[in-house]
């Protein structure tokens, strides 16, 4: 069967193979650029000064630097100086990286007010597990009246879809206003970043619901409580917990914005203070490591749908 057929899911083989590629393909364009010479490398790093003054060994340097200062010497007949091709220093390698998924674990911070990257790991997951799940105490029933009934839809949903643009990092200095310096107002950025994209969405979700089902009711005289909870609220679960999946994922996005404000705490603060030392390979690892936290999560979630929902094809 052709890779490419117009609404045909591929083999399960090759749907495993090409998702598998989704990650190799990255992966590979990053080995090229770290490790092939002719690929990318801008700056050459020196491994001899030579008669150059102010090199020094292990130095990163432009291409254009270098090769100025090789013809300089070599008109004037001096020492040339040796380099080898390198990437920015902000570019670490994947085997640095990979070793730093460990060392960052087993380095004592440079610091002792400062956390290890476990304590980080936890302190943000706390941020975004509250922020979402008062995030979803008010947002999922709201949604789900507003997707019920054109009642509360135009009564929460103007006003919902005027807030939802307003970039939720400018009320970091209201929230530690009214909140402090410590989690709350981190939450608070989490919770105000994914409330009022969720009611609207729950709403849309809402809405789907086959009609038939709801006619199906008002013919056999449910009351509106009846329908709500017996029809409505079955009836979009397994879409409602899609859309859960999909909006925590959106929660995560929040969390480095969160963290600038209050108290300097979680994973932003390891990165930022990483990047201060200038070691990337913790900066690099840090970040992957959130997508990987955040990827496990959801597909833990994915796991637990599809033994919540068998009836669905897929989840």
């Amino acid at each position: 069967m052709s890779l490419f057929t117009v609404n045909k899911q591929l083999p399960p083989r090759s749907r495993s193979t090409v998702a598998l590629f989704s990650f190799l393909l990255p992966i590979l364009l990053w080995c090229a650029v770290s490790y092939l010479p002719f690929f990318w490398h801008p700056q050459t790093e020196i491994t001899e000064p030579g008669s150059v003054s102010y090199f020094r060994a292990d130095m990163l340097v432009d291409n254009a630097v270098f090769e100025t200062e090789t013809a300089k010497a070599i008109q004037a007949g001096t020492a040339l100086p040796q380099g080898i091709p390198a990437n920015p220093v902000y570019l670490p390698a994947p085997h640095e990286v990979a070793t730093a998924f460990y060392t960052a674990f087993t380095t004592e911070p440079q610091r002792r007010s400062e956390e290890w990257l476990h304590e980080s790991l936890w302190s943000s997951i706390q941020v975004i597990f509250w922020g979402f799940v008062l995030s979803s105490i008010i947002g999922i029933p709201l949604g789900v009246l507003a997707g019920t009934y054109d009642f509360f839809s135009r009564l929460f949903e103007p006003f919902i879809e005027f807030f939802r643009y307003l970039p939720a990092p400018a009320f970091g200095a209201l929230a530690v206003a009214i909140l402090g310096i410590y989690q709350a107002p981190k939450i608070a950025i989490i919770f105000i970043g994914t409330f009022f994209q969720q009611v609207l969405i729950v709403a849309n979700t809402t809405r789907k619901l086959d009609a038939s089902l709801l006619e199906a009711g008002q013919t056999l005289g449910a009351s509106n409580r009846s329908m709500l909870f017996r029809i409505v609220i079955p009836g979009i679960l397994p879409d409602l917990y899609k859309d859960t999946r999909i909006l925590l994922g959106w929660a995560w996005t929040y969390l480095i914005v969160a963290e600038l404000i209050g108290t300097s705490s979680g994973i932003t603060w390891f990165i930022t203070q990483q990047a201060r030392y200038k070691n990337f390979d913790n900066v690099f690892a840090a970040i992957i490591m959130i997508g990987i936290l955040g990827l496990t999560i959801d597909l833990l979630l994915a796991w637990i749908g599809r033994h919540l929902f068998r009836w669905q094809k897929t989840q």
